[in-house]
């Protein structure tokens, strides 16, 4: 695992792009099917993009149909950390990379084998590293 990135508000507005810091920072959630690694098929790793960390690998990556990239499992079990989300009067588990505590999206427990998992990541919140 990374180690822990601490920075002040101000200094993750300053090295964050207007969207990152949205999705990262504020809990967003960017538009189904508008992300640039949605469609991305490309083999390599995909870090989080507030502090790099290696979060996801692209042998991990299918598509969920739902408009994000989706993960039936993490690189390591330590790269993010979950939590519940009761926002909008609903139950969800919310995913955090675990280095940044940066909102990344959310798991669901329909995915695909072998893990039955569906982590349902905002691309903002990542950056692709091709192999």
């Amino acid at each position: 695992m990374a180690p822990r990135i601490n920075k002040s508000d101000v200094e993750w507005r300053e090295s964050l792009t207007r969207e990152q810091y949205e999705v990262l920072r504020k809990n967003g959630t960017e538009r189904p099917f508008t992300g640039a690694l949605n469609a991305n098929k490309d083999a390599g790793i995909y870090r989080c993009a507030g502090c790099g960390a290696e979060l996801f690998r692209s042998d991990a990556k299918f598509d969920s149909g739902t408009g994000w990239p989706s993960f039936y499992e993490p690189a390591d079990g330590a790269a993010v950390r979950t939590e519940d989300d009761r926002a909008f009067f609903i139950h969800r588990t919310e995913v955090l990379c675990a280095s940044c505590e940066g909102h990344l999206g959310h798991v669901f427990e329909d995915g695909p084998q072998p893990t039955g998992l569906r982590y349902c990541i905002n691309s903002a919140a990542l950056e692709f590293k091709a192999e």
